[in-house]
């Protein structure tokens, strides 16, 4: 029997930079002039969604997505420091009340990875002063649009950010460097306590008081490949202090540790009205290395398929701070659209076996877009975007997701017709379309 009833809100996620195209004035634009996107594809295409926007709507509509997670762009609400461009905060407001208009549920993200050029040349987010700008920013969106969103993200993985910008150095800015890691990822905790303050703040000066704010923390299950040894155990819990224990500690509790440093923006407070979890793979740890062992369930990108391990990370979390959970992000590269439904099954099915207050899951994604470094050649929607015309296909995957909206839940017919099939393995060779 694969029967499963979903007693949560099925939604989808996408990042403005990611599907909106047009904008030129940001970080991973430059990132892509100076010939870091392994597929040489561009941010300023990406989906045409700036333009496109309405169709995109019409289809979640048709799809019955019940509440939609999307980020704003900071480069074109603000292309000069100080200079808010009113029209781009027309058009988001626009966008917004046609989605609540349809029925859609919104969770507005504030910072998904990407920096006006401006905000970077000044150092981004290890300028002391980063609180002040992006204070300033998140403050006039809320303004502009308060009245029709009561849910907010404040940023997206800042400990995948931090890591993949200025410890591993292959996304902007491109630094190797530990004290920069460190720096910024205190500096990103600071900016979230500030921005959940100001959020609340400005909503009650509006007359609501059923604001909720969170940052989406992107959470892997660390796990040793051999747990009886001892080395393996070790860096292990390193490794998991290191990329997000640390991060979980302050942004939901305003407690610093290594290896954040003493901030006076961190301060002891609870600081999420509910747990959002991003959540994409295993990380097996076999001292040093972080392969996939062989034979281990993959995806096209080569990460550790474990859904087991949502439901783990997402009971920690809670455990430290008891509040709603909302998985921000889940989903699959899965360029052939092979096994994307039955992934999708099996987490849902670990979330609802472990019992926890789950009250929203957003596929990630809803359509094809930039996958950043990968550009364009990794696919993760639900929806099929032929980049060349633009033209929208939903994949058997988006037609699972919706079913399974409409029934809310998995019959064992639906399961048979979509699910029954495997998963890569690691050391395979996985063909692309």
């Amino acid at each position: 029997m694969h029967e499963l009833p979903i007693p949560f809100l099925l939604g989808a996620a996408s990042a403005a930079t990611q599907i909106e195209g047009g904008d030129v004035s940001n970080s991973w634009y430059d990132w892509y002039r100076q010939g870091h996107i392994k597929d040489g594809s561009s941010p300023a295409v990406a989906d045409n969604h700036y333009t496109l926007w309405r169709e995109d709507l019409s289809l979640m509509e048709q799809m019955g997505i019940e509440t939609y997670r999307f980020g704003v762009e900071w480069s074109r609400i603000e292309p000069e420091e100080g200079v808010f461009n009113e029209e781009a905060l027309a058009h988001y407001r626009e966008e917004i009340q046609a989605m609540v208009s349809a029925g859609i549920r919104p969770l507005l993200t504030l910072h998904h990875f990407t920096n006006p050029r401006w905000f970077e040349a000044m150092g981004a987010f290890e300028n002391p002063r980063c609180v002040e700008y992006l204070l300033r920013f998140s403050e006039k969106v809320g303004r502009a649009v308060g009245d029709l969103v009561p849910d907010y993200i404040t940023i997206n993985e800042p400990n995948v950010y931090a890591m993949e910008g200025y410890l591993a150095g292959e996304w902007p800015p491109g630094k190797r460097s530990f004290s920069a890691y460190r720096r910024v990822l205190t500096h990103m905790s600071a900016c979230h306590i500030a921005l959940y303050e100001m959020i609340h703040r400005v909503r009650r000066e509006m007359g609501f008081t059923d604001t909720r704010v969170s940052f989406a923390h992107h959470l892997c299950a660390f796990t040793p490949q051999n747990p009886h040894n001892p080395w393996h155990r070790f860096c292990t819990s390193l490794a998991q202090r290191g990329f997000q224990d640390a991060v979980t500690n302050a942004m939901y509790l305003g407690k610093v540790g290594f290896p954040l440093h003493r901030h006076g923006g961190i301060r002891p407070g609870q600081w999420c009205d509910f747990i959002a979890v991003n959540y994409y793979r295993r990380i097996t740890v076999a001292g040093l290395s972080m392969n996939a062992p062989q034979g281990a369930a993959v995806n096209d990108l080569g990460w550790e398929i474990d859904p087991r391990g949502l439901a783990r990370v997402c009971q920690k979390v809670y455990d430290l701070l008891p509040r709603p959970i909302f998985i921000t992000e889940n989903g699959t590269c899965d360029n052939n659209d092979l096994y994307r439904s039955r992934l999708i099954y099996e987490h849902l099915k670990a979330l609802c076996d472990a019992g926890l207050p789950v009250e929203r899951y957003y596929h990630w994604c809803f359509c094809d877009n930039f996958e950043w470094l990968e550009g364009q050649s990794a696919r993760f929607g639900l929806v099929h975007v032929d980049y060349t015309t633009q033209r929208r296909t939903i994949k058997r995957s988006g037609e699972f997701y919706a079913a399974m909206i409409r029934s809310r839940g998995v019959s064992d017919e639906l399961y048979q017709r979509y699910c029954e099939v495997s998963y890569p393995q690691s050391g395979e060779e996985v063909k692309h379309e």
